[in-house]
Parts: structure tokens; C-alpha cells; sequence
């Protein structure tokens, strides 16, 4: 299917898509080409809804990996292949809502104090406390720090959207430290082995991973984990929920609201039944009628 590809391939950089997801889209079309052994082209709904069943009776596909799926095979039989009908009456998985991994504000302050070095100090700096997300840490550059607004502008976000978020006195000051001492050299505020290429999120986890277990923790981090705890930590201090959805680029209100369920911040003020019913019972005016 190389030449399908090629053009399933334009067609993606046409839409503007990002590079993750076009390598993504082209990964499950060519897994579906494989199931089958023929291209795309000479197959229809019934073989789509057949490599789809598959994909849904397999424990090791995720909801998230059988919806990625779904989208590349809509993008290509309605916009490459000119085929809508195909694809019209596939379905989406129904996703599970789990609750996203959290750390407490001790266990952040662990973490950064097992970090030694300044350039991955002030990188989970900016992944905590602006609430960034990996791939939007690794883009960004010298001049999207604005030091006079205390703001970053982050450039092509999810979506392809920019926005503003916080640039705290801590955050700018070791950000400093790293930019005074640091050898930089290329455009971007953290490259990669080359000069010129970004430092990849892969190298971020890795070295994430391996400070969360000199710290002691024991919570599976990831550089998302630190997005969430900076949502979690906003509106446990008391922040509107909108704010929180401006800072994290959320298009929708429900994506931010997530962050709600899991914040113990209402939770501390609240009373269980039980204990109001045990001080009921124990009152004094309940004592005397006994």
C-alpha cells in the first residue's frame, strides 16, 4: 500500500495534522492492510467492522489504541479513498473514566530535590509548574520565555493552538541557572543530542522515571503525571475551573472538569452521614432523654 500511504500522507500534512499523529494514523492503516493482506482499497465496511471486533476482543488493545484506530480509518476511507460510506456507522469504544494519576506537594518537592541537574530541573519545572505537556516543553524556545509578563507562549499546542501559561519567579530563576551555565547551542531552549532537534519526550520519561526512584516514590510518573498534579494542585488551592482550562489549552470545560473528582479539597469539608448520625446520638439533649 506505499502509494496509498504516500497519499493518505499528504492528505494528513494538508489538514495540518501533527507529525505524532500522522506516524500514528499511517501505523494503524498499515495494521489493517496486514490483518487482511490486501489494501484498503479493495475492502469495505464489512472487513473494517471484522478488523474492529478484533481489535475489541483483544485484552492487550486499549480503548484509546481500538478509538486511534477508528479515527484513521475514517480519515482514510472519507477524505483519501473518498468513501464515506464505509466508515459511516462505525462505532467508538466506550472509553473507561479512570482518574488520573496524582502527586501530593510533598511528593513534587521530593522529586525536585532528587534532581541534580539544572537543564532537567528547570524541564519539570516548566512540565509542573506552567502544566505543560511534554511535546510543549521540548518545542519550546529562548524567545517564548517572556520574563517582563511572567508568561511562556506556548506555540502550536495540542490542536495547533497557542496559548499563554504562568511563568512563576521559581520556574524563571531556574530557568536562569540552567541558561547561564548551559552550553546551548540551535534554536530550542532544550535540544536534543543535535544542536538543532529538540530533546525528545522519550528522553524526558527516561530520566523522570529514574529520579521518581531516587526520591523514593513509588507512583508510576510520567511527565503527564506532573500536567495533572498542577490541575489537581490549582483547584485545591482554590482556582476557578475555567482558569485551570485556559492554562491547560482544554477546548472543552468537561476535559478540565475531570480534575474536580479527584481534588480533596472539598472532600476535607465534607461530613460523612455516619459521623453526623454518631453526633447526633452522642449530643447532650439525646444524653438527657436516656
Amino acid at each position: 500500500m506505499g502509494k496509498l500511504q504516500e497519499q493518505m500522507k499528504a492528505d494528513l500534512f494538508l489538514k495540518r495534522y501533527s507529525p505524532n499523529t500522522i506516524r500514528a494514523y499511517l501505523h494503524c492503516i498499515r495494521n489493517f492492510a496486514k490483518y487482511f493482506m490486501r489494501p484498503p482499497a479493495e475492502m469495505g465496511e464489512t472487513e473494517v467492522r471484522q478488523f474492529m471486533l478484533h481489535l475489541a476482543q483483544d485484552r492487550q488493545v486499549s480503548a484509546f489504541v481500538q478509538s486511534m484506530h477508528v479515527n484513521a480509518l475514517k480519515f482514510l476511507y472519507r477524505i483519501t479513498l473518498r468513501c464515506p460510506q464505509v466508515v459511516e456507522h462505525l462505532p467508538y469504544p466506550k472509553r473507561p473514566k479512570t482518574l488520573p494519576q496524582v502527586l501530593t506537594m510533598q511528593e513534587v518537592l521530593a522529586l525536585f530535590t532528587a534532581i541534580k541537574s539544572a537543564k532537567y530541573k528547570a524541564i519539570l519545572a516548566i512540565a509542573y509548574g506552567a502544566g505543560l505537556r511534554v511535546s510543549e516543553v521540548c518545542a519550546l524556545k529562548p524567545t517564548d520565555i517572556d520574563s517582563q509578563r511572567m508568561l511562556i507562549h506556548v506555540r502550536r499546542g495540542k490542536g495547533n493552538k497557542d496559548r499563554y501559561v504562568l511563568l512563576g519567579e521559581t520556574m524563571l530563576a531556574l530557568l536562569r541557572e540552567y541558561y547561564q551555565n548551559a552550553r546551548r547551542k540551535g534554536d530550542y531552549l532544550f535540544p536534543g543530542q543535535k544542536p538543532q532537534n529538540p530533546l525528545t519526550p522519550t528522553a524526558i520519561r527516561h530520566v523522570l522515571k529514574k529520579v521518581a526512584a531516587q526520591a523514593g516514590l513509588s507512583k508510576k510518573i510520567t511527565p503527564h503525571t506532573l500536567r495533572h498534579s498542577f490541575a489537581t494542585h490549582l483547584l485545591e488551592t482554590g482556582y476557578d475551573l475555567r482558569v485551570v482550562q485556559t492554562l491547560l489549552g482544554h477546548t472543552s470545560i468537561q476535559t478540565t472538569q475531570r480534575y474536580t473528582h479527584i481534588t480533596d479539597r472539598l472532600l476535607r469539608l465534607t461530613r460523612s452521614p455516619l459521623d453526623l448520625i454518631q453526633k447526633s446520638e452522642s449530643s447532650p439533649q439525646n444524653t438527657a432523654r436516656q
